[in-house]
């Protein structure tokens, strides 16, 4: 496991490591009310999709102890706060059914992130034995500990396969415009002494092409029926130069991830956020004032350049998805 948390619930109050101010701060935030966690999830307080999906869930409880007759409404509020991660709404729909049928809300959330940590346990061990001896991993965004509660998908067979004596060294995308991998997932890896190398995120293809990449494992945020996905904006590219390059490229999820209501990644919806965030950092502009910037928050991957899916079960062709995912999920995709 790693020795990051990124959220625990206690008295009353779900308390955030705050992911804006890594790695300079470790600062801590305790959220109160859903109001409160709704804004910490919509502000990158809180990020990484199953992390998201657990705040929800609590942001639930929070929700259900000021007002029990509120359900619609507070699940409604953690909704709107981010489109394109799945996770959130399985998380605020897990402890919503336990609020509706009068059911402990604390025990639903818990039982929650429990799963999520289990599941992301197992993700590590099955993806492991796709790392050689010394493995030489490109990963882009943040898919470690804080993304996942604590184990993560992307990095955890690469903790996995360090803990059976291996040395994996992972190539670390910065990861524009908010740095994720430069600032969270550099710092996750020098937490545990795992070997690493940042990297600007239009230096990836020359590395591909020098023959320094083994493979490429990522997170993701919404997985389809077919195997579309959605990640952070820059991993389509990721994947299209694996697959020019013939390096294996990966993507590991808990269930929860996983869309089955969905057939194509067409129907993703595409989180948009604040130019801000392309056109200056840390509230110092880097761009012209007037000139104008696009913000998306996340692309789309179609199933046809992924080798496979590193799921709680095992590592899974596209095309096998869908009867793994009916077999876990239900027909409907509910776990």
């Amino acid at each position: 496991m790693s020795s990051v948390k990124a959220l625990w619930f206690a008295d009353d109050r779900l308390s955030v490591l705050d992911q804006r101010q890594l790695p300079l701060e470790r600062k801590v935030l305790e959220l109160s009310t859903a109001e409160e966690t709704a804004e910490a999830i919509r502000n990158m307080t809180v990020r990484g999709a199953p992390t998201i999906g657990v705040a929800a869930a609590y942001g639930m409880v929070l929700g259900h102890r000021k007002d029990p007759a509120a359900a619609e409404a507070t699940a409604q509020l953690l909704r709107s706060t981010r489109p394109t991660a799945h996770d959130l709404f399985v998380g605020v729909d897990t402890v919503l059914s336990a609020w509706t049928s009068g059911k402990d809300v604390l025990a639903a959330a818990e039982d929650y992130r429990e799963s999520i940590v289990r599941q992301c346990q197992s993700i590590g061990r099955h993806g492991a034995p796709l790392l050689g001896a010394e493995a030489r991993v490109l990963t882009h965004c943040n898919a470690g500990a804080l993304a996942t509660v604590e184990w993560g998908t992307a990095l955890a067979p690469i903790r996995v396969a360090q803990q059976e004596g291996r040395k994996p060294h992972v190539w670390v995308d910065e990861t524009r415009p908010l740095l994720q991998g430069a600032r969270l997932t550099a710092w996750e890896l020098s937490q545990e002494g795992i070997s690493h190398t940042v990297l600007a995120d239009n230096a990836a293809g020359l590395l591909l092409q020098r023959k320094k990449v083994d493979l490429v494992i990522v997170g993701a945020d919404r997985i389809t029926a077919s195997g579309d996905f959605a990640n952070k904006i820059g991993t389509y590219e990721k994947a299209v130069l694996a697959k020019t390059h013939k390096v294996p490229f990966y993507v590991a999820a808990p269930w929860s991830t996983f869309d089955l209501a969905l057939e194509s990644g067409e129907e993703i919806p595409i989180e948009e956020r604040s130019p801000e965030e392309v056109t200056s950092f840390q509230g110092v502009r880097s761009t012209p004032r007037g000139s104008p910037a696009w913000n998306p928050a996340f692309d789309v991957t179609p199933a046809e350049y992924v080798a496979g899916f590193i799921t709680p079960t095992g590592v899974f062709k596209a095309h096998e998805l869908r009867g793994v995912l009916e077999r876990h999920l239900g027909r409907r995709g509910h776990s």
